[in-house]
């Protein structure tokens, strides 16, 4: 028997984490709480923590849980920024991720934003829930025929470029470790990453945050970009300089901005702020673009995309029990 604490609960996540563990001889403390040095007292008693994207396991957090026992943290995400593993491994804490989990599910809702931005449906709708059916300002254009620019060919990265690929794009990529075969079947041609800037219509982001995509589009990116291009954001909110963006967007030179990661993100989403004044004032002002559209870090929420999460996350937390192999591909 496995006593695991789940920090930053939702209802999704209880559903599938007890649905994949299911007489795997698993117990369960749900906590819809974040966990951080001052909650990580209570998870005393648990052989792991079980965390997400927010989540701060900062040393501070990492000394508490292993004095407490705990053996395990296990991510139930890709990212693993919010960790510091070399705390962790000095404190002989092992630490798992789920490396993969559908990537047609992010990929496929870049596209959802693209879509709604360019035929500016978000509009639309709001319109005629008002009974206002004017077709005034909601013009779009052919995505056939125009170049999309994918900033990271991973595997969300080459799902997305073949979808776009159906629509009749030319598209390009930028990726220091370039897929070449892939792209060969694909027709997608990789080039410099102000190439790639100069030459889209849409550009994409699909590379994970490290030191050097930290604030890949800032000042000096966006000017690169083509005037009236669109700007997708499905990886990390810290890629893209909020202040910058903003810039962009007042001067009219972005087409328009789809966000589902925003770097300040933490405190503010998967949480209803819903009646009350958003402190966050960046935020706020990228909310009144009309063209603009900001998704909550939604991008993963479909069913088979938890389900990959929920599995390879129980699979990790057994092996904690058997003494068996992590998951390949989840220990860091």
């Amino acid at each position: 028997m496995a006593v695991v604490s789940v920090f930053d609960t939702r209802p999704y996540d209880r559903t599938h984490l007890e649905k994949a563990a299911a007489g795997r001889g698993i117990e369960w403390h749900f906590l819809d709480f974040r966990l951080t040095a001052e909650t990580a007292p209570l998870a005393r008693g648990a052989e792991a923590v079980c965390v997400f994207v927010h989540d701060q396991l900062d040393r501070p957090c990492l000394e508490v849980l292993a004095a407490q026992g705990v053996r395990l943290v296990a991510l139930r995400c890709t990212g693993f920024n919010n960790v510091d593993l070399a705390a962790a491994k000095t404190l002989n804490l092992a630490v798992t991720r789920v490396p993969t989990y559908s990537p047609h599910a992010v990929a496929e809702h870049a596209v959802a934003l693209l879509l709604t931005l360019n035929r500016k449906t978000h509009r639309a709708y709001s319109r005629v829930r008002d009974l206002n059916f004017s077709l005034t300002g909601l013009e779009g254009f052919d995505l056939h025929g125009r170049t999309a620019g994918l900033v990271g060919t991973g595997k969300i990265g080459r799902i997305t470029a073949q979808i776009l690929r159906g629509f009749g794009m030319e598209v390009l990529a930028y990726d220091p470790f370039p897929a070449s075969d892939w792209a060969a079947a694909h027709g997608v041609e990789y080039v410099a990453l102000d190439t790639l800037l100069g030459r889209s219509q849409v550009v994409s982001l699909h590379v994970p945050l490290t030191k050097e995509t930290n604030h890949i589009i800032r000042a000096e990116t966006l000017r690169l970009m083509r005037p009236g291009a669109h700007l997708i954001n499905v990886s990390r909110g810290q890629l893209v300089d909020t202040t910058s963006l903003i810039d962009a967007l007042k001067s009219g030179h972005l087409g328009g901005v789809g966000l589902d990661v925003y770097e300040e993100e933490e405190g503010i989403f998967f949480q209803d702020h819903s009646g009350q004044v958003l402190q966050d004032d960046e935020l706020a002002r990228l909310l009144t673009f009309p063209n603009v559209v900001v998704t909550a870090h939604q991008a993963f929420l479909t069913e088979e995309a938890l389900s990959d999460i929920a599995r390879t996350t129980v699979a990790n937390l057994e092996a904690l029990v058997t003494g068996g192999p992590f998951v390949d591909g989840t220990v860091l």
